[in-house]
């Protein structure tokens, strides 16, 4: 049994019931402060990051910390873009491509949702496909300019869907490939999406995240019973078979690998968030990955205090986060 499983046995059988509201506001604000506190140690090797005790918002002295120019505890376009995503929704009541594309094409040109307005990290798949889509192109078609992308910049954003979705398992992973199209529109970022969109729910529901992972692929393999070629791909790309075992990289099986790596050994949020960087490469994406799901297990207490009081711009998103209680 994973030591998070072993801690939630624990509580269940102490009667210990996290309320509904703490999970999804813990989701929503674990991922910003995950992908937050990534970004400083974004691009380094595992072997250049500081020790487990030191990472914080704010490296250690002496560590070259990346995007130099950004205020600690800022999040990146992997935050900035799943605000776009819950604000989409929470307008449209519902997932609406053409209003997404159009509200992450105002984070790219304006700095939308971005803190401060300032725009400092973007996938060049990503800025491709926005580009076309400014120029007119249909966003079904934008994602798939480069036909082979498999970059996590779908993944990053998603977990926003599952905080609000109230509509049926089918519904949800139907929005999870949807939400993928206008810059990554590759069937595996698509099946990526759909599988942490179900564990995302599944914790939502109080399970522990082993049992979450488990029924989550349950119902996929389900559902893609129906959908051979997404069936296919669920089972050559990401081989739910084999072990759970990521690098922390870009591409979006080894994120999503990365972050379920983490969450089956972790035993806090913190734990996770550290664990995540740990890794190194892409770490403000793993960390904002995996950030969201140990957010939603661990509550929206299990965030220390004080990345939460160092997290630039939380203010501004308690509007839309009282969208999703």
């Amino acid at each position: 049994m994973c030591p998070g499983c072993i801690i939630f046995t624990y509580k269940k059988k102490r009667g210990i019931i996290m309320d509904i509201s703490l999970r999804l506001k813990g989701g929503l604000y674990g991922m910003l402060a995950g992908d937050a506190l990534g970004v400083p140690y974004e691009f380094h090797d595992a072997n250049e990051i500081p020790s487990y005790n030191e990472i914080e918002m704010v490296p250690p002295s002496g560590f070259y910390r990346s995007h130099a120019g950004i205020k600690p505890g800022t999040w990146s376009d992997d935050g900035a873009q799943a605000l776009c995503l819950l604000e989409s929704l929470v307008t449209c009541r519902g997932f609406n491509l053409e209003d997404f594309s159009g509200r992450l094409l105002a984070w790219y040109e304006e700095g939308k949702w971005a803190v401060n307005g300032i725009v400092f990290d973007v996938g060049i798949q990503t800025g491709e496909a926005l580009m076309a889509y400014r120029a007119g192109l249909e966003p079904e078609k934008c994602g798939l300019l480069r036909p082979d992308g498999k970059g996590n910049g779908a993944l990053m954003r998603v977990l926003p869907l599952a905080l609000w979705h109230k509509g049926t398992d089918k519904e949800l992973i139907k929005d999870a490939h949807r939400q993928c199209l206008v810059t990554h529109g590759h069937i595996c970022n698509q099946v990526c999406c759909a599988l942490y969109c179900l564990v995302a729910r599944f914790l939502l529901k109080g399970l522990c995240f082993k049992d979450a992972l488990s029924n989550g692929l349950d119902v996929l393999n389900d559902i893609y019973n129906n959908m051979p070629e997404y069936k296919q791909e669920l089972e050559w790309s990401i081989r739910p078979g084999s072990a759970w075992e990521g690098s922390g990289g870009g591409y979006v099986v080894d994120c999503l690998k990365s972050a379920f790596m983490v969450m089956g050994r972790a035993i806090s949020y913190e734990d996770a968030i550290k664990q995540s960087v740990l890794l190194g490469n892409d770490t403000d994406t793993t960390a904002c990955v995996t950030g969201g799901l140990a957010g939603i297990l661990y509550g929206f207490n299990g965030i220390p205090e004080r990345w939460y009081n160092a997290l630039e711009g939380k203010e501004d998103v308690e509007m839309l986060a009282s969208n999703i209680n």
